[in-house]
């Protein structure tokens, strides 16, 4: 009997201490390792990107202007300045005639997409600037629908006056827009294309709600731009950490 009272005393004195404890919240930093080694490179050229699915954001130029923006924040590449490349003519087929683009979704870039595997003119873009890792792609940002139910929190009093908050379903329907971005990693030295990843990214709003496409883009790349900057450069998760004192 006594074991057992032994362990029943040493289980009592435990429970009180964790009951009588002061918990204290520690905030932690996880070191991610970049996905791709850069340091054989000292500089960086955001090139230009295939770009295509509406007209109302250049997705040529807002992704290199903003990748290069990024870059010089968060990467020790040196980034180099630069007009974006014209891949849409560079590619091959010119936009028909009245259109602002020609690339309306993924059947248009697939012909277009073969410039990626031209290793000669990449290192000849290397060439003209001292042989940087080339950041390239595809770019397609494309309105989007859809219809369906929705649910919301709604406020209900009864007879008493008493407050309840009910789900309440209706049928909507909903406009946004969806970003695919192709991000291809070159080296500037042989034109060979080292890494290459893609990403999608959706938002719907209520269709009444007026929105700039513009806007839109942004916040989705903002979504994104953690896992494109983790694939350059080492970057840190922020958590947190309980300790009982």
């Amino acid at each position: 009997m006594r074991p057992l009272l032994l362990a029943s005393s040493l289980i009592t004195a435990l429970t009180l201490t964790a009951c009588g404890s002061v918990t204290r919240e520690i905030a932690i930093e996880t070191p991610l390792r970049p996905k791709l080694d850069v340091t054989r490179f000292q500089r960086v050229l955001v090139a230009g990107f295939l770009s295509g699915g509406t007209d109302e954001v250049d997705g040529n130029a807002e992704t290199v202007r903003l990748l290069r923006s990024q870059l010089r924040n968060r990467s020790e590449l040196r980034v180099i300045d630069a007009d974006p490349l014209p891949l849409l003519e560079l590619s091959g087929e010119k936009p028909v005639a009245g259109e602002k683009f020609a690339i309306k979704d993924e059947k248009g870039l697939e012909p277009r997409e073969q410039i990626f595997a031209d290793a000669d003119y990449w290192k000849r873009v290397g060439e003209e600037y001292q042989n940087p890792l080339i950041v390239t792609g595809t770019i397609l940002f494309t309105p989007h629908q859809r219809s369906g139910y929705v649910q919301r929190e709604e406020e209900v009093y009864d007879s008493f006056g008493r407050r309840r908050v009910v789900p309440v379903r209706s049928f909507q329907e909903r406009k946004g827009y969806i970003l695919k971005p192709k991000f291809i990693f070159i080296d500037g030295r042989t034109g060979a294309t080292i890494y290459s990843e893609t990403f999608r990214e959706e938002v719907l709003y209520n269709a009444n709600q007026s929105t700039a496409a513009l806007s839109t883009y942004f916040e989705l790349m903002e979504r994104l731009m953690p896992s494109f900057l983790s694939t350059l450069s080492s970057q840190k998760i922020k958590g947190a950490r309980v300790l009982l004192q």
